[in-house]
């Protein structure tokens, strides 16, 4: 195996160590793209410090996801016969371990510029930034560097561990492949949010992001499942671990709530959106490899400070509102008393009466559905019995989900919208009959 010969230096984790060949990833140009690629969209513009990029978050993700790796297979740590019969030898494990670490770093190599806010609405049917990176990893100057690396390693491993069998729906995975995945992506333990969470929330400047990963790492373990369904075993806790469990996801809440979704945060996306599909050919952006990475955020921003001087620009009206900091306001947000008289959808309700009362271009629609909840994963108590978390834990089976339903405006008509707003939300959305009812 190739000496480890280079340190990087990292807020996080203090040092993140690689390999000599692992340093050929690291300088391919996939890679180096990742400099350029803000983690967190715009929410600078809120947040000043949050100026970091997909770059270290991914050299974080690989230390994170060895650190998981070297613990979950030390044999002491092995008691089950479901999970013994599914782990390779010592050669195996050698050559998995490369597999992750490289899937580790190659995980986000598919994201367009500014991250997930470009990508919703920004590409062609079918794709993703999970389906760029795999073909980043199987087809661009990568594919070349896995023959070379100590020991060779097979791009389609690389592909179903950075990416995972919900992504890579055409790949067929084995049980041991399924668990090297959950490791980076997975919704309990992955490296993927371990790491984003401490990660946003030290360059936010915000504390809500913060948990015990040591003792949560400490306390992994691969285990059968719970409610025996499967018969796959996945990466669990033992129970001295539960509370650092809950603390992540706490984390994740409080992340989301504060930071994610901050609504002029959300608002900034919005116009970032606008902006690129006004500007990129035909709507969307490239897909080919050599044209994702020739496009970075600092093609787009500097394609937005031009627009926000030059009225003639076709995408001259958000990328003033990004480049002036004139974004839309908070209108509308939400709650969920306001579903109490039947309107399951209150912010489109609002929007498509405001945008009757005051043009379609002064009224925009947010909207993300309810997908935050606490993951169940099995959990190994002192005697030996395995249970669900959710059912041993009253905090994580009690996790409120989050949700997006949000009305902006332009801030020419924001007076003259809230005053129309509360004189008509009631009635729009039925509160008037529910207060009745109750």
């Amino acid at each position: 195996m190739a000496k480890h010969e280079h340190e990087f230096r990292d807020p996080i984790h203090a040092f993140v160590t690689v390999r000599g060949d692992e340093r050929r990833v690291i300088d391919s140009r996939p890679f180096q793209r990742l400099r350029h690629i803000h983690q967190l969209a715009l929410t600078y513009l809120v947040y000043p410090g949050a100026t970091h990029k997909r770059f270290e978050h991914s050299l974080g993700v690989m230390e994170l996801a060895s650190r998981i790796f070297d613990r979950v297979t030390k044999p002491d740590n092995i008691k089950h016969d479901e999970v013994r019969q599914i782990i390779p030898d010592q050669d195996g494990l050698r050559y998995w371990r490369s597999v992750l670490r490289v899937a580790a770093l190659c995980h986000d190599i598919g994201h367009l510029p500014f991250s997930h806010a470009a990508e919703e609405e920004l590409l062609p049917e079918g794709y993703d930034h999970e389906r760029l990176t795999a073909n980043l990893i199987l087809e661009s100057e990568l594919a070349d560097l896995w023959p070379e690396l100590t020991p060779p390693l097979t791009p389609e491993h690389i592909v179903k561990v950075a990416v995972g069998p919900k992504k890579a729906r055409d790949l067929q995975f084995t049980s041991w492949e399924i668990l090297l995945a959950e490791m980076i992506t997975g919704d309990s333990f992955g490296s993927d949010r371990m790491d984003y969470l401490l990660r946003d929330a030290y360059h936010a400047g915000v504390a809500y992001g913060r948990y015990d990963h040591f003792r949560l790492i400490q306390c992994l373990a691969l285990l059968p499942r719970a409610d025996k369904d499967s018969d796959e075993p996945a990466l669990g806790l033992l129970s001295g671990g539960v509370e650092a469990s809950e603390g992540l996801m706490v984390a994740m809440h409080f992340m989301f709530k504060q930071v994610y979704f901050h609504s002029v945060r959300r608002a900034y996306d919005l116009h970032l959106k606008e902006f690129l599909k006004l500007w990129a050919k035909a709507g969307q952006l490239p897909i080919t490899c050599s044209g994702h990475l020739a496009l970075s955020d600092v093609e787009v921003l500097t394609e937005i400070r031009r627009a926000a001087r030059n009225r003639k620009y076709k995408a001259h009206k958000p990328a003033k509102r990004i480049e002036s900091r004139e974004h839309f306001k908070l209108l509308y947000a939400a709650l969920p008393s306001d579903k109490a008289g039947g309107v399951l959808n209150p912010g489109a309700t609002i929007a498509k009466y405001a945008t009757e009362k005051f043009n379609q271009d002064k009224i925009c629609h947010d909207f993300v559905p309810a997908k935050i909840s606490a993951p169940d994963f099995p959990v190994r108590a002192h005697d030996g019995s395995i249970h669900s978390s959710l059912r041993g834990s009253e905090i994580l089976s009690q996790m409120p989900v989050l949700e997006v339903d949000s009305v902006y405006c332009d801030d020419s008509i924001r007076i003259e919208a809230e005053k129309w707003r509360d004189a008509n939300k009631s009635k729009l959305l039925n509160l008037e009959k529910a207060e009745v009812a109750v």
